[in-house]
């Protein structure tokens, strides 16, 4: 099974275009983000990982205030994570990404 998904994550690498992400869904603690960032550690010269389970004021702040500005956004992982970006060498891995709920309300 391991070998499988790490193929597959190696197939998404080298077939795609650089504006492209890849989203893992599945069962819970099955090992997902355990492959993904065992695969960036093996095939990235770097990797950032931000984990929204246990996101912090400061990565908050980040998204809040930087996200339209890709440069900008990127320089701020780097500061906060004191890892280096290169491009089209480097992953960045959202984890723990929850859906957001939308209430509808009929009046």
């Amino acid at each position: 099974m391991k070998r499988k998904i790490y193929n597959d994550l190696l197939d998404w690498k080298n077939a795609r275009s650089f504006k492209e992400a890849l989203l893992i869904d599945g069962a819970r603690r099955v090992g997902k983000s355990y492959i993904v960032e065992e695969f960036a550690k093996s095939e990235y010269k770097s990797y950032i990982l931000v984990n929204f389970a246990q996101m912090t004021d400061e990565v908050r702040e980040i998204f809040d205030n930087y996200l339209a500005t890709p440069n900008d956004f990127f320089m701020r992982l780097q500061l906060w994570s004191g890892k280096r970006l290169y491009e089209r060498e480097s992953l960045i891995i959202f984890d723990e990404v929850q859906p957001i709920s939308v209430l509808s309300v009929s009046l």
